[in-house]
């Protein structure tokens, strides 16, 4: 009963340290970015008609999809902030003195951060897919129908699309001209209905108001043999005000969709490599957040009275942002296919459980 309630204190700890740490973060970005939409309301509407009660809202909806990849950072603070404040009130000394050992008192950390992983990719990314369209969306009835949905960053731009014929799924290699032209595309068009209709591939697209204007598009239709077309006219509710700003925002996908997602692109022999690294790292969140435990508990189970602890803070914090310039490195080597997505993926989160392990293993059994 004792360890029970032992670890129910402990875990209680830990999960109030990360859940404070990711509020405070997310409270900042709140701020900024409800600034932003105020920038862009003024922009658009100089009589003020935008009431600042729907920028709020849409703030509020577009804010869990900003998120999502603080989540790790803050575990780790908040894993830090738990040991040191554990340490200071002299309760790790007392639990070893009682014969617990480092990995009993992490045991709940470890517990509550796969918890939170499992929640975040299983629950709280659909929730912010979601809340992203409708913010989207949103905006689009706000400020013109403009809105659309970035797939991927990074190498070929991917975008999912509105228009009048019903939406589209488009990928480019290269966009030039602030964005307004693409060369390499290809698109996925479906009718109002969701009804995939045809497949266009074009040397290159130019956004006009309200649609994009193909040259030399080859139209693939089912039971319809390839046609080629001088122009293929795509409609689209994005504009070319809005276009720049669009293939730079990195948008939220959900987990479950994903699969299906994959399985488009790879029938349609579309590169899906961005789509699997995205999979990937959803897959590997849980795993993620343990590692960062671990490696807040390298810098963070020493005694306050044996000094150096700021220094083994900012040392963990420091070691914490190389692991994600790694991973980031890593995953833009999965994107351009020089390795295996869930090698770009899995292999920085298992190298650095490997170091954290060492680290605690030298420094509790010398």
């Amino acid at each position: 009963m004792k360890g029970a309630t032992l670890n129910w204190y402990l875990g209680q700890k830990f999960l109030t340290s990360i859940l404070g740490a990711f509020a405070l973060c997310s409270i900042l970005i709140f701020m900024i970015d409800f600034v932003e939409l105020l920038r862009q309301a003024s922009k658009y509407d100089d009589t003020g008609a935008v009431p600042a009660g729907l920028l709020f809202w849409m703030t509020l909806l577009r804010l869990p999809a900003y998120t999502e990849f603080l989540l790790a950072f803050a575990v780790q603070v908040g894993a830090i902030a738990t040991l040191l404040f554990l340490s200071r009130k002299s309760e790790l000394a007392v639990m070893r003195a009682g014969g617990m050992s480092a990995w009993q008192f992490l045991r709940p950390g470890l517990v509550i951060a796969f918890v939170l992983g499992t929640l975040a990719t299983t629950v709280y990314n659909p929730i912010a897919a979601a809340a992203r369209e409708q913010a989207e969306q949103l905006f689009a009835d706000t400020f013109g129908q403009e809105g659309n949905l970035l797939r991927a960053k990074s190498g070929e731009s991917w975008l999912r699309q509105n228009g009048i014929d019903g939406q589209s799924v488009l990928t480019a290699g290269h966009a030039t001209g602030r964005g307004l032209k693409l060369t390499g595309v290809s698109a996925l068009v479906y009718d109002p209905d969701g009804k995939f209709v045809a497949r266009v591939d074009s040397h290159t697209a130019e956004l006009k108001n309200g649609y994009w204007e193909m040259t030399d598009a080859w139209v693939v239709a089912p039971g319809i043999e390839p046609t080629k077309h001088k122009t293929y006219l795509l409609s689209t509710y994005l504009t070319p005000e809005r276009v720049q700003d669009a293939l730079g925002t990195v948008i939220s996908l959900s987990f479950w969709d994903l699969p299906g997602l994959i399985e488009v692109a790879e029938k349609a022999n579309i590169s899906s490599s961005r789509l699997q690294i995205q999979y990937e790292l959803l897959l590997s969140r849980p795993l993620l957040c343990i590692a960062m435990v671990l490696l807040a508990a390298t810098v963070s189970l020493r005694s306050f009275r044996s000094g150096g602890i700021q220094t083994m803070v900012i040392t963990g914090m420091l070691g914490g942002l190389g692991f994600f310039l790694l991973a980031e490195v890593s995953r833009q080597i999965g994107v351009a296919g020089l390795v295996p997505p869930w090698a770009a993926v899995w292999l920085p989160i298992l190298l650095v459980i490997l170091i954290s392990l060492t680290v605690l293993l030298h420094q509790e059994d010398g």
